[in-house]
């Protein structure tokens, strides 16, 4: 059914190559008599499951005819991993997507873009708001299912049963009798999909219980996340027998299309394909125009998306185990037992607002998506941190976004949230920082950097007495400069050594290290060998980016800066998660 393996590392470059059939062409213009002349090429990266019904259509339309403007029109159509094309179109764009990593060097931007999902097109669009493609509409579908193997899912009353992502919510946090799996979600839609669904379940809990909730259901989930789909995919059970299929994977989330195509290899355990409630983000295969295309290929670009709306691609699709836009089927479709049609959610565009009805999963826009990736992304990490939080005068300000909590508690309450996001795999320590906090130094340390298993009620205990010193000023060169020895001088191999620190303002320490200093300073001292990230959190409009830029340049990290106090917790969260892949520029 493939023509490539998803993100086996067998694609050449970022992508493997799938050419239209077109030998012959000129040969059958001739014969058919057609009026064009010369060549115009449309090339087009599909999704791997959805490239042969694609160029099967593409094809044919080119054999019929194609042209525009009396040119004839060629169609190269590739099958490219979504998450590689992602990453080339981040790359073009000088932005960075979490979990994506770097493109390949040979990877080349095509005319149309046809990923599995909307989300790819959204989280771009949060990085890199020129990423404009046009029309983004969705021409394929293929519901996210929670995979089980049929023996489990009659346990829990599939077929009959209808069940809900609360349902599965419970069995992952309660318990251990339910091994779980899921791709990587920075890097695949469908593992994303089934996060977002989860994340959302969760948080239906309200207040403290609702972290809790998240909190346990993305440890649970982690225990059990792949790299690639098929690694995934090949930890189900393959033997009838009950030990079998106790030790192997018992549930995840993956499209239908991966159940169809595992079933239809007859393996000794199929898999069923539980329609949770409420449904999650489909794959919805949007078809994107580049941004920047010439007009003649844009026209081009028209005349194919229109033979994709045609009852033979339906029939095509069917046979790839995909649905229509839709949602429904056409002939020679396979579902899976139980399967509704039409089934599967409406997708958002990357160029309007995504809908999130009701509470449901069916919608996400784009910080959604990064909020959750971003928790993901710390729960699934493991490090050694130190925390350092301004206590300046200025952190007494009110936040009118906020309901006028001020500064201080704004960010203690993100401090706190990312602490119930740390396992007790993590080293964690807390200093807050001014102006002459300790005699003429400008730091103090609350909490020395130990074990998350040891000390996570006392860093709690003591988050809880921080409060502004009353005058004081702003001393973060001193403190940078202090807080990064600190974590070089017990340095720890295999984890990410970082220092994380929160301010609303600009050095004010008029008697400390200048700026030009403290840069020669790390530099001096930085060891690439020994790396320390340093993370620089700036929360209001009176930090200076360039001047909060300049640090990370020189040790690795970065600095990430709101005006707006209120969104210090996603902007706490996007820190954290970015430590690992930040490097030196």
């Amino acid at each position: 059914m493939r023509k490539s393996i998803r993100g086996a590392g067998v694609i050449a470059g970022a992508m493997a190559l799938v050419l239209v059939a077109v030998g012959g062409w000129y040969g059958y213009r001739q014969w058919t008599g057609s009026d064009c002349s010369g060549e115009l090429k449309l090339t087009l990266a599909a999704a791997p499951e959805i490239a042969p019904a694609v160029e099967k259509t593409a094809d044919a339309w080119a054999a019929d005819g194609a042209e525009v403007d009396g040119l004839c029109v060629a169609v190269e159509v590739t099958a490219a991993e979504s998450v590689e094309m992602a990453a080339a179109v981040a790359g073009q764009h000088g932005v960075s997507v979490s979990g994506v990593g770097q493109a390949s060097g040979s990877a080349v931007l095509p005319n149309v873009w046809l990923p599995d999902s909307s989300t790819w097109l959204l989280r771009l669009r949060q990085q890199a708001p020129a990423f404009a493609p046009q029309n983004n509409t969705s021409v394929a579908r293929s519901p996210v299912v929670v995979a089980m193997p049929e023996p489990l899912a009659t346990t829990v009353g599939w077929p009959q049963k209808k069940l809900g992502w609360k349902d599965l919510l419970g069995r992952i946090t309660t318990g251990t009798q339910l091994k779980t799996g899921l791709v990587e979600p920075s890097r695949d839609a469908a593992g994303l999909a089934g996060l977002l669904s989860l994340s959302i379940a969760a948080q239906s809990a309200g207040g403290a219980q609702a972290q809790q909730a998240t909190t346990a259901a993305l440890r649970a989930l982690a225990t059990g996340v792949s790299a690639v789909r098929e690694e995934l995919i090949a930890q189900f059970p393959r033997a009838t027998d009950p030990t079998s299929i106790a030790r192997g994977l018992g549930a995840a989330a993956l499209s239908e299309e991966d159940v169809i195509e595992f079933n239809a290899k007859k393996p000794p355990v199929p898999l069923a394909a539980l329609y949770l409630e409420p449904a999650p983000i489909s794959l919805d295969y949007p078809y994107a125009v580049m941004p920047g295309i010439e007009p003649a290929k844009a026209a081009a670009a028209d005349k194919l998306f229109a033979a994709l709306g045609t009852a033979g691609f339906r029939r095509d699709l069917a046979a790839q185990g995909l649905r229509a836009a839709d949602g429904t089927w056409a002939d020679g479709f396979a579902p899976p037992r139980g399967a509704p049609s039409p089934a599967g959610t409406s997708q958002p565009t990357p160029t309007t607002p995504a809908p999130n009805p009701g509470g449901t999963a069916g919608g996400g826009d784009g910080l959604l998506i990064e909020r959750v990736l971003s928790s993901w992304a710390v729960a699934t990490q493991t490090g050694r941190m130190l925390a350092i939080i301004d206590i300046s005068g200025s952190m007494s300000r009110k936040v009118p976004t906020a309901n006028n909590a001020t500064r201080m508690q704004v960010t203690l309450e993100a401090a706190r949230r990312g602490l119930a996001l740390f396992d007790d795999s993590w080293a964690l320590g807390l200093w807050v920082f001014s102006t002459e906090l300790n005699g003429s130094r400008d730091y103090r340390s609350l909490v020395p950097i130990g074990p998350m298993s040891a000390q996570r009620e006392q860093l709690e205990s003591k988050l809880g007495t921080i409060t502004p010193k009353k005058l004081g000023d702003t001393g973060l060169y001193d403190t940078i400069l202090a807080g990064y020895r600190a974590v070089q001088d017990d340095w720890q191999p295999g984890r990410v050594n970082s220092v994380v620190m929160l301010t609303d303002g600009k050095n004010e320490d008029a008697d400390g290290i200048s700026q030009a200093a403290l840069l020669a300073e790390l530099k001096r001292i930085s060891d690439p060998d020994r790396p320390v990230r340093v993370i620089i959190i700036g929360i209001s409009a009176e930090v200076s980016k360039a001047e909060l830029d300049s640090i990370p340049k020189v040790t690795g990290g970065g600095a990430f800066v709101t005006e707006d106090p209120a969104k210090i917790g996603d902007i706490f969260l996007q820190a954290i998660a970015a430590r690992e892949s930040s490097t030196p520029r």
